[in-house]
């Protein structure tokens, strides 16, 4: 989970289904499963993800066209991860991996309803606004202004004096190779102007799409997703 312009290279080279035709039912699961855990948060040990697992994946079953296909629900194999505060701060464009924004909200920057949540794996409630302190946000630069408005007021005989100056505004600047990530997923609602976030609910999947971003198919989630089912404590 990152813009980094080697990962984008190496995730369009991989092969989407590799080849498993050698391969036993169980070493295809849990191949399924190093793969998508690679980019479904390498960072979390598998007992926190463990104790996040649900079996039950929401799906919503609404018809297009007078057809109701099955969704690809095994693709909300990592749902739960999605509401850990971490993941909502990348999702949301804050930060250009979920590693900077672990550090983000790791240095006290990232407030969940107004209160300051220094914890990357808190996992936000429907609803909840996550707020960034704009001068943190990498790819927020701040424009010079030619004019600046500046007002000087002395105190007692004008031993002291306090200047105060308009707040400079601050214009996006992405970094290179950021395009393909730069989208906002279904359960978000994302204010780019005050840098905040609205956790709408759990991400869900429609006939023919799912919300979740992955560069696997649903094939290998499912595979994953059998693997952490059958082994379950």
């Amino acid at each position: 989970m990152s813009w980094n312009k080697y990962n984008l290279y190496n995730l369009t080279q991989r092969t989407r289904t590799p080849n498993n035709s050698n391969k036993t039912l169980y070493q295809q699961k849990w191949a399924a499963k190093k793969d998508t855990r690679s980019y479904h948060g390498d960072q979390i040990t598998e007992r926190q993800w463990q104790s996040m697992f649900k079996t039950r994946l929401p799906t919503a079953n609404t018809k297009v066209g007078g057809v109701e296909p099955h969704p690809p629900v095994f693709s909300l194999t990592f749902a739960e991860m999605e509401r850990r505060l971490d993941f909502i701060v990348f999702r949301s464009n804050f930060a250009p991996s979920v590693y900077a924004a672990r550090q983000l909200v790791g240095h006290g920057k990232v407030t969940v309803n107004g209160k300051t949540m220094p914890f990357p794996s808190h996992r936000v409630t429907d609803g909840d606004i996550i707020q960034i302190d704009p001068a943190s946000v990498p790819m927020l630069k701040k424009v010079e202004s030619k004019t600046e408005e500046a007002e000087e007021t002395s105190v007692g005989d004008g031993a002291a004096s306090s200047v105060t100056r308009a707040k400079a505004p601050m214009e996006f600047v992405p970094k290179p190779f950021s395009q393909p990530f730069l989208f906002v997923p279904d359960y978000l609602e994302v204010n780019y102007n005050t840098c905040s976030t609205c956790f709408l609910r759990s991400p869900i999947s429609r006939p023919g799409k799912t919300e979740i971003p992955s560069p696997f198919p649903p094939q290998m989630h499912a595979l994953a997703y059998e693997f952490y089912a059958r082994n379950r404590k």
